[in-house]
This record gives structure tokens, C-alpha cells and sequence, in this order.
């Protein structure tokens, strides 16, 4: 029983931390949420109003969606994306280290590094993508791919993706360590071929990194700022305008600190919302 109590007051210096770096800012954020607070002078209690005005106002739902389907774009693509080379490199142990190293290089840049070198290589006139399709004789192919409003989500979503494959990839090679030989080796003796094998052996048995993967990328996606706001800082049109760069919109360029507090809760609610139904749903597959 003591050393239980000991374990417990071990507990207290982290406790602490969270509650003084996590639930407390939570809380003051939540109350200046109900507030026309500008930053100085008195907060003024406005009730419900600032979470009416980000639910009645087309603006708002429409930041709304495009943060959701960004997500959707993202998560999906590197969920499959890192799942590929994990399954290539998995098959591949002579160049497993080395590819791996390189695929995972980008995840560890600065996104403002990738943010401003994606930025010269969207280029309408000389960047790189498009001077490469005219030197390939596909210069019908040009585009202004940051400009564009049916194209610029689409355009950030795939250097998040570019940056961040082998970070989904990373967790999936794990998952394939954790598979036992065996199991490969019994369905080579039965005759399987390399997809089949994938498909009914070793894909049921990376449920656990598939929840891990999804979970996190998910989450970080959901609250991404750095990418959008370099490359087309929420243009064109409103194209890539996310919650996030409405949020620090608000707060730093319009000192709406209230509003900005009110539409940090949605995201954060948005943001918790979405893992726990992600981790149900993913957890639930797992046991079956």
C-alpha cells in the first residue's frame, strides 16, 4: 500500500504541469470565449454570440468544411501512401535503412523551408513543376496550381502529403517488425502471391499501427497553419482558408481575442470529437 502511495506522488510534478500548461489555459480560453475581449481593457460578456456568429454565417461553415475535407484529402492519402512503401520496403531489406532515412527526411525539415521551396516550385511562370511539363512537351499541363481556386487545396494538401509519407511509412515498418515470420512463411508454402499475402496476413495485423497512424495524422492535420498560410495564405478566394488561419487572423491581426477564443474551442471540440470516433470505430476493427 505505501508503495502504491509512493507511485502516486510521483504522479503529482506531471499533474501539475498539465493542469498548469493545458487544462488551466483551457479554461481561460472557454471564459474569454463568452467575451468581446480585445486584448486590453474590460472583457465584455457577449453570452453565446460569438459561437452564433461562427454557426449562422456562411464564412464561418464554409472554413468549417474546407478544414474537414483537407483532412479527409490528407489523412487518406498518406494513410495508403505510407502503407505502399512500407509494404515495398518491407520486401526490400538491402535498401529498407537507406530508404527509409530519405523518405522520412522531409517530415523533419521546417515547414517554412518546405513551405517557401513548394512556393518556387508552384510558380506559374518559371517554377519548377512547370517548367519540367514544358520540357517534357506537356505544356498543355501548365497550371497555376497555387492560384487556381479549384486547384490550391489540392496543391498544399499534396506537399503535406509529400512532407509527411514517411512519417506514416516509419509507423507502418513498424507495425511490419511486429509481424512474425512465420506467417509469411506459411503463406508462401501455400502458394499465396506478395498481394495476397499483403491483403489477407499482414494487413488485418497492422490494425494497431493503422489506428496510430490515422489518429495522429488526423489531429495534426485537423490544427495545420504553418503550410496553408505560407503557400497561399488562405487564398485564393478563400480557397485554402482553414480554422486555423481564422484563428490566428482574429488574434493577431484583428485583436479579436473572444471570437478567436470561441473559434479555438470549436476546433479544439472539432479536434477531440473526431479522434475519439476515429478511435472507437479503428479499435473496434482491430477486435475484429
Amino acid at each position: 500500500m505505501r508503495a502504491r502511495n509512493s507511485l502516486y506522488i510521483f504522479t503529482i510534478p506531471a499533474l501539475a504541469v498539465l493542469v498548469l500548461f493545458f487544462v488551466h489555459p483551457i479554461i481561460l480560453t472557454v471564459d474569454m470565449s463568452f467575451t468581446s475581449f480585445k486584448g486590453i481593457g474590460e472583457a465584455k460578456d457577449v453570452g453565446w454570440r460569438n459561437y452564433e456568429r461562427i454557426f449562422t454565417r456562411d464564412r464561418y461553415l464554409r472554413e468549417l468544411w474546407i478544414t474537414i475535407w483537407y483532412t479527409v484529402i490528407v489523412v487518406s492519402s498518406l494513410t495508403v501512401t505510407g502503407l505502399f512503401f512500407a509494404a515495398m520496403l518491407h520486401r526490400m531489406p538491402a535498401i529498407r535503412n537507406f530508404s527509409r532515412a530519405a523518405l522520412y527526411t522531409p517530415a523533419m525539415m521546417s515547414f517554412v523551408v518546405v513551405g517557401y521551396v513548394w512556393q518556387f516550385l508552384y510558380s506559374p511562370i518559371n517554377g519548377g513543376i512547370n517548367v519540367a511539363l514544358r520540357d517534357l512537351g506537356l505544356g498543355g499541363w501548365e497550371q497555376n496550381w497555387l492560384g487556381d481556386p479549384a486547384l490550391a487545396l489540392y496543391s498544399v494538401a499534396f506537399t503535406q502529403i509529400w512532407m509527411f509519407t514517411g512519417f506514416t511509412c516509419a509507423i507502418f515498418l513498424a507495425g511490419f517488425a511486429g509481424i512474425p515470420e512465420e506467417i509469411g512463411e506459411a503463406g508462401r508454402l501455400e502458394g499465396a502471391s506478395s498481394w495476397q499475402r499483403f491483403r489477407y496476413l499482414e494487413l488485418p495485423l497492422l490494425g494497431p499501427s493503422i489506428t496510430v497512424s490515422v489518429i495522429l495524422t488526423t489531429i495534426g492535420t485537423l490544427k495545420t497553419f504553418e503550410l496553408p498560410f505560407i503557400l497561399t495564405k488562405g487564398g485564393p478566394d478563400g480557397a485554402t482558408r482553414m480554422l486555423s488561419i481564422e484563428i490566428i487572423d482574429n488574434l493577431f491581426g484583428q485583436y479579436k481575442f473572444g471570437f478567436a477564443s470561441a473559434l479555438a474551442i470549436v476546433m479544439l471540440i472539432l479536434v477531440l470529437a473526431v479522434a475519439f470516433i476515429q478511435n472507437k470505430v479503428l479499435r473496434d476493427r482491430e477486435s475484429h
